[in-house]
């Protein structure tokens, strides 16, 4: 099943491209489902139908859904929210109302949204499947959950387990405080083996890709920029940049003047593909007006095939030394710190950190350099006696 992910700036019309892309995509034969995980839902205002939780057909060859994140974190959720909820409203000064909202982690709502994927990819009910995702800020969180996830079961999850197995029948008749069962710690790990397996499909490049829906202006464009380099640095492939409403060239008027520019587009993304599609003098609702956005994109092209391949990270020895290359495009050395540990590197760009598992050949090796030059974050490993 070949997955594309849609994302950009509230406001860019990343919804009505996805559903344009999904559209173009039944129309070639490939049984599509577009799928909203969108917490402001306006993936059925789009194509103009009704669209509930599960999917609805729509069309030939088409289905679209609405993701309901409540029914799904309490699906995902439910029996660990029950206990931070009973957690936290033991705490003094904590009411019951507050106790459940801090229950719920910021962002989980998209995460179980995304569970879909997973569950879509093992149905194998369709060919394509493309996801209007949460606006960027949201998605690059919810992206990366599952490296997060990853490092608290490999590293916390085993010692809070043993410790709370030997301390519960010591301490628990001496606190109001409820200590974690088995059963609760065997839910979250079932939560975070979901979680895992959901990265490897969106981390799998030659099944997923990402897009950027932008506009042409200068702030859209900086944020699309700043998420292209969060997304190589979790090794998700940015395979196409879309300008969307761009102004036709019988617009003159000097008022629109700047509007027409995209040169700085072309420099920034490069040498991720391109498509454009004009600002239509129509409001795009419903199939029709979405088939004619999609000529507009993709001409009579296939938009579900990978636009670009470029591999976000590479070994490879050198003499007596390994090097580690990472792409970290648009973004400057001061805004990179990188940390070493045996089996572990963490890379640091701006508010995001990535733990980078190492392979066994660089233990006991420490890091003698680094360089960040032309958007590829370098780094050397050689013997720690070198």
């Amino acid at each position: 099943m070949r997955v594309i992910l849609y994302t950009g700036k509230g406001g860019v019309g990343k919804t009505t491209v996805a559903a344009a892309t999904a559209v173009r995509c039944a129309g070639l034969g490939y049984r599509t489902l577009v799928i909203s995980t969108d917490a402001a839902h306006s993936l059925g205002d789009s194509l103009d139908v009704e669209v509930g939780e599960f999917p609805t057909e729509i069309g030939p060859n088409l289905w679209a859904q609405e993701v309901n994140a409540l029914h799904e974190l309490e699906n995902h959720w439910e029996r660990i929210h029950g206990y931070l909820t009973a957690l936290f409203a033991s705490q003094e000064g904590v009411d019951d109302i507050v106790a459940e909202e801090l229950a719920s982690p910021p962002g989980m709502e998209e995460v179980a949204s995304l569970m879909w994927v997973k569950h879509h990819k093992r149905e194998g009910r369709f060919d394509v499947l493309i996801v209007d995702c949460a606006p960027t800020g949201e998605t690059l969180q919810l992206l990366a959950f599952p490296d997060v996830a990853r490092w608290y079961l490999d590293k916390i999850f085993p010692i809070q387990r043993t410790i709370a197995k030997v301390a519960r029948p010591v301490v628990q008749p001496f606190t109001k405080i409820p200590l974690p069962g088995d059963d609760i710690f065997a839910h979250v790990r079932d939560l975070l083996i979901d979680l895992e397996g959901m990265k490897k499909i969106l981390g799998d490049p030659k099944t997923c890709t990402v897009r950027l829906v932008l506009n042409l202006e200068k702030m859209v464009v900086k944020e699309a920029q700043r998420a292209y380099t969060y997304l190589a640095l979790y090794d998700y492939l940015t395979d196409l940049v879309v300008v969307n409403r761009v102004l036709p060239p019988e617009v003159t008027d000097s008022y629109f003047a700047a509007w027409k520019h995209s040169e700085v587009v072309e420099s920034a993304f490069s040498p991720v593909p391109i498509v454009r599609t004009k600002l239509f003098d129509h409001e795009i609702v419903g199939l029709a007006s979405l088939e004619e956005m999609a000529e507009s994109m993709y001409g009579s092209g296939d938009p579900s095939q990978i636009y670009y391949r470029a591999v976000a990270q590479r070994l490879r020895k050198v003499g007596d030394s390994y090097t580690l290359s990472l792409l970290l495009p648009f973004v400057d050395k001061q805004h990179v710190d990188i940390t070493h540990r045996e089996g572990q590197l963490f890379v640091t760009v701006g508010p995001y950190k990535r733990e980078i598992s190492l392979p066994r050949v660089l233990n006991g090796k420490k890091v003698t350099h680094g360089r960040l030059e032309s958007g590829t974050l370098s780094v050397t490993f050689a013997d720690a006696r070198a």
